[in-house]
């Protein structure tokens, strides 16, 4: 390599396509280049539309906000946003049966054991009570209440961890402020051609649809599901998921707002799929997420229709995407994210939280002009990684299923199960242990939640549980019961909460 990193270092980055994936990319990088040689330009044409059904998130978002230096109350008054816990599980197991998935911890460690090891061994013995009765989260989302965290030493209510829903549209719209005002530059336009290099096969300019060329170091595809440079321009191919993850199909529409409120999401499941219901201080999001060779969208959208919480406020709408991911996220010098990069479904509320992810690796990975193969190589085998374990983590509620009242439920339950993800069932079931891998994603109070929640239960516990007396434990169990009651009740109701500190302008 000739010449220093200084004179390699890139000189104009290009994104292409906004909706949440291209401002999130140039709040982050407008962030990082800000007052510095580096030019930022995101080219989006109004013509185009956003998918915008991301509008629930998960705790990892506040670690993006604080980087941006984002303002906690503006942010959720800005996008009409909403807290969150957790998500509730319905008819997942069987009909009639649920369960939340909190994002706060069971109880807490006793001698540096994980809750959930002492709570298997004592709910063997007959002493212990409902699992939810031990999670402040849990309590949290049945009573509708929610608190910042709070400087109360030895109290759960120093340790919540809790997200978002907010209307996407909203977002992108309050991540371009903060874009612009550290540089970046917006134009709109329509990319009608992608110019490569002869030799090199690197994307060398865009042609716009009213003629005008643009010449960049770096590009970033936001383009959604079309990949017009990762894809139509770069051939990347595509890893297809669909035998792992059959839903192939999104019918969405939006409702009046909820009252109570509640602080967490809601996915049903269905005949052919499942139903979210994300409530916003002005509306609520719905969607039907199904697979079409067991339903066909009009009876889709009539399920949808029939199922809602409130008022439909919209007409209903339809997405079609292919579960999966691009064979190469980062080819050339061109890397994609967002649902130019893969598409895995809204389950566990993990689309815009692979955004950050791939952000954070591409900042780890920052290339020079010289585009260093190994780096490229590197940053392709740790999307592969996430993007996998989020997949196992998915599967999961669809293989553990003990429904058999439909073709589509009676598919989830005999298919195929990626070894990764059998090898985490096997050890759970034999010994009670979940091992969190290579910092992946969700951890072990995430997969026991599922696990149990689906019905996946096993007597196994680690055995060093043992060295605390039966008696003792039960005394420590029904004290985490007690403070975890008495914590939930001096929360505030989530309205409340949002009316006091981040109320939304009523005008829309």
């Amino acid at each position: 390599m000739k010449g220093n990193v200084t004179d390699q270092a890139l000189e104009h980055i290009i994104i292409v396509g906004g909706g949440t994936a291209g401002w999130i990319a140039a709040a982050a990088l407008g962030k990082v280049f800000k007052n510095r040689a580096a030019k930022v330009t995101l080219i989006e044409s109004e013509q185009i539309g956003t998918v915008g059904v991301g509008e629930a998130t998960i705790p990892e978002i506040l670690r993006f906000n604080r980087v941006l230096g984002i303002d906690e109350d503006d942010f959720v008054k800005s996008t009409y946003g909403t807290f969150k816990l957790g998500i509730e599980f319905v008819d997942w197991n069987c009909l009639g049966d649920s369960y939340i998935h909190p994002f706060g911890r069971y109880g807490k460690p006793l001698d540096s054991i994980a809750f959930y090891h002492h709570w298997q061994k004592m709910q063997n013995l007959g002493k212990a009570d409902d699992l939810t009765a031990y999670c402040l989260a849990i309590q949290a989302c049945y009573q509708n209440r929610f608190t910042r965290p709070l400087n109360i030493a030895n109290s759960p209510l120093q340790d919540i961890a809790y997200a978002f829903h907010f209307d996407a549209s909203l977002y992108a719209k309050y991540l371009r402020r903060h874009a612009e005002k550290n540089g970046v530059k917006r134009i709109e336009g329509l990319v009608q051609r992608v110019d490569l290099n002869p030799d090199s096969g690197y994307i060398e300019q865009l042609c716009l649809s009213d003629g005008r060329e643009l010449q960049g170091d770096f590009f970033i595809d936001c383009t959604g599901f079309r990949g017009l440079l990762i894809e139509q321009a770069l051939h990347t191919g595509y890893n297809d998921w669909s035998n792992y993850l059959p839903c192939n199909t999104a019918v969405t529409v939006a409702s009046k707002r909820l009252d109570p409120l509640p602080p967490y999401t809601r996915a049903s499941a269905r005949e052919a799929g499942w139903q979210w219901r994300i409530p916003l201080q002005h509306r609520t999001g719905n969607g039907y997420v199904f697979c079409d060779r067991y339903i066909d969208l009009a009876q889709a959208t009539e399920t949808l229709l029939g199922n809602l919480d409130s008022e439909p406020i919209s007409e209903p709408r339809a997405i079609k995407f292919t579960t999966g991911k691009r064979k190469k996220i980062w080819h050339k010098n061109c890397v994609a994210l967002g649902l130019s990069a893969g598409f895995l479904e809204p389950l566990e509320s993990t689309s815009i939280h692979l955004i950050y992810e791939g952000i954070a690796h591409l900042l780890g990975l920052f290339p020079t002009k010289h585009f260093s193969q190994p780096m490229v190589d590197k940053y392709n085998a740790m999307q592969e990684k996430t993007f996998t374990n989020i997949r196992d983590f998915l599967i999961l509620h669809y293989k553990l299923t003990s429904r058999t009242d439909s073709p589509f439920w009676q598919y989830c339950r005999r298919m195929d199960t990626p070894p990764s993800l059998q090898q985490k069932m096997d050890l759970y079931k034999a010994s009670g242990r979940i091992y969190r891998e290579n910092n992946e994603l969700f951890g072990e109070v995430s997969w026991f939640a599922v696990m149990r929640g689906q019905g996946f239960h096993t007597q196994n516990y680690n055995p060093i549980a043992d060295m605390i007396d039966v008696n003792s434990l039960e005394k420590q169990m029904a004290n985490i019961k007690q403070v975890i009651a008495n914590s939930c009740q001096t929360m505030p109701n989530h309205a409340e909460f949002i009316n006091k500190y981040c109320a939304s302008s009523t005008e829309r």
